[in-house]
This record gives C-alpha cells, sequence and structure tokens, in this order.
C-alpha cells in the first residue's frame, strides 16, 4: 500500500483547457443531459479528445458548483494496488472519508467487497452531488481492479457519479445500467470532430494562412475528424504557409503523424495483430470473412473483433449484407500500408490478388476490378468484368476501369461487349469523348459490332458521347426511338432516361422532360441505384434551368442527402447533383451553404456532364467575388476558359469568358473586357443558325454585347442586342435569363429617358423574379439597377405577391428607405464608401457593437461560427475598414446602428 504523499499529484490535474481547445458542443450537450446518471463511458482511439472533452465537462460541472475529482491513470497503475490506492485519494478530494490504511489491497474478493462498503457508504453521506472522472482507464488491466469496479458501480449512490474515458471498451458489465437509463455512452463513432469544428479548430489556430472552404473539406475528409492530426497541420502551415499548396502530401506524409502512430497507437499491441491489421490495410472495406480469405488467418474475426474492442482507428460500416463491415481510419490505413509494403512487392500482389478474386465471386465488381489492377492481374480483371450482371453496373465502375483500359490492349476490349461498353461510357463521363468516338467508329468496322450484346447498345454509346460534345438536338434524335424499349440493363435504363432528359431541358421542351419522370417513377428497388440517383437529380436541374431555385433546391438537397449516405460525400451522384444544389443556394443568396455545396470538388469543374460543369465554375466564380476577390475569379475563370477551348467544348468556353467580360465591366477595366468581347465575337460567328443547345452561345454573346454596349452609354446597341438574348429566353424557357435582360433593358431605356419603357420593364422582371423567388440574379445586377427600383418603386404596378418581393429586396440590401435624413445625406458623402447592409448583416452589426464574439453572435442567432465569420467579413469589406471598432464607428455614423 501507497501512503498518501508517494501518489504522483499531477495525476489529480487535468490538462489545462485554453482558448485553442475546440469546445465540443455537442458532446457536452449530451453530457450535460445525463449528468444525473450513474455511469458516463467515453471511448475511442488515441488522440480523438477523450481527455479534453472530460476536461471541458469538469469545467462546465465546476462553474455549476459541482464537486469533481480527476483521475489520470498510466502503464504504471496495471496492477490493482497502486490503482486502488489512487482511487481512494482520488475520492478523498470529494470529501469521501475512506482511510486507505485501514483497507487491504490485495485484490481479493473480501477486500473488494470492504472497499465498496467503505465508499458507499462514505459518498452517501457527503449529502451533494460529486463527480469522479478517471481518465485513460484502459491502464487498468487488473482483473481485480475490473471487480471492484463493477461492484462499485452496482451499488453506487445516487449522488456519487463516475465517468470513464478508455481507448478500449471496459470489461465492465454495464447492461443493467444501460437498461435503467442509467448509462451515458459516446463512443468512437460519434468522437470525431465535425466539419464545423474543424473549421473552428483551425480559426482559432491558424490566424494565417487562413484556410477556404476547399481546403478544410479536404483536411476534414483525409483526417475523418481524428484531432490529433490537426495541430501537427496548423503548426506546419504556420511555419511553412507555402505547404498549403500540397495539404494532401502534408497529410499522407507527416512525420509528426508517423510518429505518433507508432508511439501512441501501435506501441504496445502484440505482433500477430499488427501483421493482421496490415495485411488488411490495403482494403478500403473489410468483413471476417474477407480478411480470413485475404490473411489466410482462422482467426480473423476474433482479431477484428479485438481491434473494434481496443479502438484501433477501426469502423464499423452499415450494410444490408446482414455481415458487419469494417473500415480503417484513413490515414492509419495508409501508415499501415506503407509499413505492409516492407515486406516486398510480391506479398503485396498476392493480397491484392486473392482480394480481387473474393470480391469477385461475392459480386463486389468494382473492388474485385480494383484489386485485380493493384495485383497485376489483368486478365482475372477481364473474366470479372465480362462476368458482371447488369445489375451490378455502377458510376462507381469509372475510376478503376480508367486504371484498366490504359493498361489493355483494343483488341481484347473488342473481344469483350461489356468491358467495352463500359469502357465508351468510361471514357464519355471522364471528359475523354473523342476517345470514345474513335472507338465507336473502328467498332463498327469489325465483327464484332455485329454481336448483340453490342450492337443493341451502341446507339445509347453514341448518345453519351453527343453529350458530351453538347450536341442535345443529336441526344434527342438517337435516343427518342428507344423511349419505349424495354433495356435490360437497369443502369443503362437510368442512363438513356437522364439523357434524353436533360436535352429537353436544353432545348427548352420542359414538358417532354416532366412526362418522362411522371411515365418513368423510380422503381422501389433501384431507389439506392447511383445512375437511377444521378436521373432523380436531373429533376432539379430541370426546374433550375427554368429558373426554379426553390424547387431545384428542395428536390437536390433530398437527392443529395441520400447520395452522401449511401455512396459518400465524393461519389459521382453526390458530386453531379453538387454542381446544382451550389447554383440553388448561390441564387438564393445562401453563399456559405453554397461554398459547402462546392467545397472540395474539382473534378466536377473538368470532367463531367456540360451542364454540371458550367454551373459549378460559374458559381464557384460568382462566389469568389462576393467574397470580395475578384481577381481570384478572374484566374479560375481563364484558367476553366483554356481548359474547355483545349477539349472544344465551345459553351462552356463562352461561359466562362461571358463571365470574365461581366466581372471586368464592374472593376471598369473596358480594355480587358473589350479584348473578351472579342473572344465571344468569334465564338459566335462558328454558330451564326446554330439551334438547341448551342443556341445558347449566341445569346450569351448578345448579352456580353449589351453589357459592354451599356458601359459605353450606348443604350440603342444595348436594347439591339437584349432583344435577341431576350427571344433565346423567351424561346428556350429561361427564367433566370429574361429576368436579367428585362433589368438590362430598363437600364438602357433609363438612359433614353423613356421612363413608360422603364417601368414597363421593371414591372416585368419583377414578376418573373417574384414567381420563380430568384434573389442573386437582380442582386447582382444591384449596381445597374437599385437607384432605378428605388426611383420607380412607387410608380410601379405591380400586384400584391411581387410588391412584397420588392420590399424584401430592399429590406435586403438596405434599409435605406427608413433612414432620417442627416443619414442618408452622410451615405451620400463622395468621401464614404457607398455600402448596403443586408438584414442578417444588420443583426450581426448590432451584436458586435454589444461587443459580443463572433462565437457569441452565433450561439446568440442560432447560425454556425463560419456564417458570422463570413458576414462579418462582409461587413469589413463593405465599410472598407480592417477592424470591427471601425466597422461600429461608421455604423453608428451611417445609421445602421441606433
Amino acid at each position: 500500500m501507497r501512503s498518501d504523499h508517494l501518489l504522483v499529484a499531477t495525476k489529480f490535474s487535468p490538462p489545462r483547457i485554453n482558448t485553442r481547445h475546440i469546445p465540443r458542443t455537442e458532446l457536452l450537450a449530451r453530457l450535460r443531459e445525463a449528468q444525473h446518471c450513474t455511469a458516463a463511458l467515453v471511448t475511442g482511439s488515441a488522440g480523438f479528445g477523450k481527455t479534453v472533452l472530460l476536461a471541458q465537462w469538469r469545467q462546465e460541472l465546476m462553474k455549476a458548483g459541482i464537486d469533481v475529482a480527476w483521475l489520470s491513470l498510466s502503464h504504471d497503475d496495471k496492477q490493482f494496488s497502486s490503482f486502488h490506492s489512487y482511487l481512494l485519494a482520488a475520492l478523498q478530494r470529494l470529501g469521501v472519508s475512506c482511510d486507505s490504511g485501514d483497507l487491504e489491497s490485495d485484490g481479493s474478493s473480501q477486500s473488494i467487497e470492504a472497499t465498496v462498503a467503505v465508499v458507499t457508504t462514505a459518498a452517501e453521506a457527503v449529502g451533494k452531488e460529486i463527480y469522479l472522472l478517471i481518465d485513460n482507464y484502459h491502464h487498468a488491466e487488473s482483473p481485480a481492479t475490473y471487480r471492484l469496479m463493477q461492484k462499485l458501480l452496482d451499488y453506487c449512490p445516487a449522488n456519487l457519479h463516475i465517468a470513464l474515458s478508455s481507448r478500449s471498451t471496459p470489461q465492465l458489465d454495464l447492461g443493467r445500467l444501460r437498461m435503467q437509463g442509467q448509462l451515458l455512452e459516446i463512443d468512437f463513432t460519434t468522437l470525431p470532430l465535425t466539419l464545423g469544428e474543424t473549421r473552428h479548430f483551425f480559426e482559432l489556430n491558424l490566424s494565417s494562412p487562413t484556410l477556404n472552404a476547399d481546403e478544410v473539406h479536404l483536411i476534414h475528409d483525409l483526417t475523418g475528424g481524428w484531432p490529433a492530426c490537426l495541430q501537427p497541420i496548423a503548426t506546419t502551415l504556420r511555419i511553412h504557409p507555402a505547404k498549403r499548396s500540397k495539404l494532401r502530401a502534408l497529410l499522407w506524409k507527416s512525420a509528426d503523424l508517423h510518429t505518433y502512430l507508432v508511439e501512441d497507437v501501435v506501441a504496445y499491441l502484440p505482433a500477430d495483430l499488427i501483421e493482421f491489421m496490415e495485411n488488411i490495410s490495403v482494403l478500403r472495406r473489410f468483413n471476417a470473412e474477407l480478411a480470413e480469405h485475404v490473411t489466410q488467418d482462422p482467426r480473423a474475426a476474433e482479431l477484428i473483433k479485438r481491434a473494434e474492442d481496443e479502438n484501433l482507428l477501426i469502423f464499423r460500416i452499415d450494410l444490408d449484407d446482414g455481415s458487419p463491415w469494417y473500415r480503417f481510419h484513413p490515414l492509419f490505413g495508409e501508415f499501415l500500408a506503407q509499413r505492409l509494403s516492407r515486406q516486398g512487392h510480391d506479398k503485396v500482389e498476392g493480397i491484392h490478388r486473392r482480394a480481387s478474386r473474393w470480391f469477385a465471386e461475392h459480386n463486389f465488381l468494382v473492388e474485385a476490378l480494383r484489386h485485380a489492377n493493384l495485383g497485376g492481374d489483368l486478365e482475372y480483371a477481364v473474366n470479372a468484368m465480362e462476368k458482371a450482371t447488369p445489375a451490378t453496373w455502377s458510376m462507381a465502375y469509372i475510376s478503376p476501369m480508367l486504371q484498366l483500359l490504359e493498361r489493355l490492349p483494343q483488341e481484347t476490349l473488342f473481344a469483350h461487349p461489356k468491358l467495352f461498353l463500359l469502357g465508351c461510357l468510361t471514357y464519355s463521363y471522364s471528359g475523354r469523348p473523342d476517345k470514345a468516338e474513335r472507338w465507336l467508329e473502328e467498332i463498327r468496322r469489325t465483327d464484332a459490332a455485329k454481336n448483340p450484346a453490342i450492337s443493341s447498345k451502341l446507339t445509347i454509346m453514341d448518345s453519351t458521347v453527343a453529350m458530351q460534345r453538347d450536341d442535345m438536338q443529336r441526344v434527342i434524335d438517337l435516343l427518342e426511338p428507344l423511349y419505349k424499349v424495354s433495356i435490360d440493363n437497369r443502369s443503362l435504363h437510368y442512363l438513356s432516361l437522364a439523357g434524353l432528359a436533360v436535352s429537353y431541358m436544353s432545348v427548352g421542351r420542359y414538358d417532354d422532360a416532366r412526362n418522362i419522370y411522371d411515365d418513368n417513377p423510380v422503381r422501389p428497388e433501384d431507389r439506392d441505384n447511383d445512375m437511377a440517383l444521378g436521373f432523380e437529380s436531373l429533376r432539379a436541374q430541370m426546374y433550375l434551368t427554368e429558373g426554379n431555385a426553390r424547387e431545384a433546391e428542395r428536390i437536390g438537397s433530398d437527392v443529395f442527402a441520400r447520395s452522401v449516405a449511401i455512396y459518400g460525400r465524393m461519389s459521382i451522384p453526390a458530386n453531379v447533383c453538387a454542381a446544382t444544389l451550389c447554383d440553388a443556394d448561390y441564387e438564393l443568396d445562401r453563399p456559405a451553404e453554397a461554398l459547402e455545396a462546392l467545397a472540395n470538388r474539382f473534378g466536377i469543374l473538368r470532367a463531367s456532364m456540360p451542364d454540371v460543369m458550367i454551373r459549378a465554375s460559374l458559381s464557384r466564380a460568382r462566389l469568389h467575388v462576393l467574397g470580395g476577390s475578384p481577381q481570384a475569379a478572374l484566374t479560375f475563370l481563364e484558367d476553366q476558359t483554356n481548359h474547355f477551348h483545349l477539349h472544344g467544348q465551345d459553351r462552356a468556353e463562352a461561359c466562362m469568358v461571358a463571365e470574365q467580360l461581366t466581372i471586368l465591366l464592374a472593376t471598369g477595366d473596358r480594355l480587358r473586357a473589350g479584348e473578351r468581347a472579342a473572344k465571344l465575337n468569334a465564338l459566335g460567328a462558328q454558330y451564326r443558325n446554330a439551334t438547341g443547345s448551342r443556341a445558347e452561345i449566341l445569346a450569351i454573346v448578345a448579352l456580353a454585347r449589351a453589357r459592354l454596349a451599356l458601359f459605353d452609354r450606348k443604350p440603342t446597341d444595348a436594347l439591339e442586342a437584349l432583344s435577341d438574348v431576350n427571344a433565346f429566353a423567351q424561346r428556350y424557357g429561361r427564367g433566370r435569363t429574361q429576368v436579367t435582360t428585362a433589368l438590362l433593358c430598363a437600364v438602357a431605356h433609363d438612359t433614353l429617358g423613356e421612363d413608360a419603357d422603364v417601368e414597363r420593364c421593371l414591372t416585368q422582371a419583377l414578376q418573373t423574379a417574384a414567381t420563380l423567388g430568384l434573389v442573386r440574379t437582380i442582386l447582382d445586377e444591384w449596381e445597374h439597377v437599385g437607384e432605378l427600383l428605388e426611383r420607380f418603386k412607387d410608380e410601379l404596378d405591380l400586384p400584391p405577391a411581387p410588391e412584397r418581393y420588392l420590399t424584401e429586396l430592399f429590406a435586403r440590401v438596405a434599409p435605406e428607405r427608413s433612414l432620417p435624413a442627416p443619414v442618408a445625406a452622410v451615405r451620400r458623402d463622395a468621401d464614404l464608401p457607398r455600402a448596403t447592409l443586408t438584414p442578417r448583416e444588420l443583426e450581426i452589426m448590432d451584436l458586435m457593437a454589444q461587443a459580443m464574439s463572433n462565437k457569441r453572435i452565433a450561439l446568440t442567432l442560432n447560425i454556425t461560427f463560419g456564417t458570422v465569420k463570413w458576414n462579418v467579413k462582409n461587413i469589413l469589406a463593405k465599410l472598407a475598414v480592417s477592424s470591427r471598432y471601425d466597422a461600429i464607428a461608421i455604423a453608428r455614423q451611417r445609421g445602421f446602428l441606433k
């Protein structure tokens, strides 16, 4: 038995919580709600913040006047006698009087019962709520320790509450407490940081450089919310800010992370468990049967259970096949795979080959193909794909198919019909339609084209190439005759329906597109098919093409959530849907949500369907402008222009150039805007008589010409160009274009002094915008039309709905009408930059004036910290100041604050 004076005092002291620690708000709320439970159990892998969470809870309890004792265990406390001494000493700090000198610590049943009797009696006598928090409980390995804690929990008085944090699941029978609602459990699935917490961490720990949404998402996706990874990243970026361009490599090759994993995760693991985990590390997911087949170890199920109980950065995956599936944390899996590679190339290839055969035998063809590629077994990969049933076809084939296609001779592909068809789809939908088109031309000259398995699908393959070529009329000509033809391959069925629907939309045949959805509802058994999800997502795109952003957002949100839940955030259906959702959120003036939808999704900017790439690219550029970075928008648009030009995507190229022209005119750069206009005119000349989707190029050119004419104060030229734009918008049902055209026509008529036409155009724009619920379409033109709307607002003969809509627009941009005369005069002072604050910005401005922090503002308004920071940044930019203090001073001067 140790004397109290020989105990290490620091074991009773929790870690110091400073301002750089992220408050685990949601987890603390769960602890708070269950603080009257007998026990709380926090289990998770090393570095997932168990200790910090308990320390934060301790602070909360102590601020509420509750007595709390802390005990940190270490490797030295494996023996019962050590644990016994520290436990009693911790309890004494709570006023639980138990003289350790009178209690035996030999671990016998008699001594344990005596300890429990003394502790429970003394704790109950304290007469108030007391909490004992034991950190690193996994070090308490003695069977006698388990018996003591079990009895203590079984007979715990109502006022004593015990919380344990552990890397492994304690050997305690907690079923009774669980059934009685007396146990709170926070495990490895809930401990990882949320995206918002990851963002908050870098806001607290990295003042410069500030990470953008793409970088935060990339870090969060790679770290999986593992807190231990974040501090080395922040430290490296503070010292070497240039490394932010190599975040992925920074994470995968981090020496600090490698050392941490070696010293804190695997240091005390038995060799057989480490070897087993290394051997299955190349698997993106695994179950016991697969692991046994790959490792040839009959103890696979037992070893997986041990890894799970030890919380060795292993996650359980919920699938419908009844067999528990798992995956490693990506960084831990990479760490293990690097260790495996030291055993030689032959060993790794052998594992991949065994994995490929198991996946193929169980009809998991994507994984079978991937592992066959990595195992160098091309023949098996080809045969596996040829045996694939149509029901297993998936967009997920694209990535492994690309790797396979680059290594196979063309004759092999032509000899295997299914492989050939999947190859065509892969090239079409990965931005390489030229390759697919050449294959289709060549195979038609061979006997392979006579094979019904190929010949019956050639038309669909042709349509995918035409879609990538932006030739929507050809898509219609190819797919309309097949509309009523039964297609046995369900994936190709939805693919052909999607192609026909998007083509109808592009040429303004919305009723025909709606009929496709009405006549072909997704079957219940196909609801989670990724191509069916892609088909559903196009319905949201249809509403957005018409201009109805609210309906697009409603439908898109549902499909996006299902895509993420089933296939993951970076899956193809989720990426495709994200472009529509981002565009809809931007139109609804939800920039933070738009940024989140698009963050870290670079693939859809350059390798997707034309409409997807255009929407994503324009949204990204406009968000740059909205965030105060027009130069970043121009640089991005120039890169996209070059890419689309190289790949013959003329409509996409025209959209990028026209957006550059708009930004350049807004910044007063007439010379460079003129250069963009010349480039657009050259593009337009190629499509002088175009129809269908390519007719949009002429409308884009005409709209750019109108903007340039308005800038040059040539209203007649502008009206002539806008007439062409309006004709396109009317014919093809483009609501947003109709509104933009009407607004710019109003500006042109005002220059000519034609007030009646100004009123007509403004009325038309407001009625259409109110019906569709458009916001940014008008706000993005506010510099041109804001003063007109203010001047003519009382002259417009508007129905109630558009009138309310106009009132909401004024409220959103600035409460100018309600300002007293002196304030209005101040705002028109030439020495002060003109600024308009949205209602949300005014609300935040008012709380800033009350000296609230961004975090406090977020809590008060029940919005995210990121949203507050975004709005504060906009306020400072609009008021042309660099500090909150200056912003408050100017806001008071201008009447924004009372």
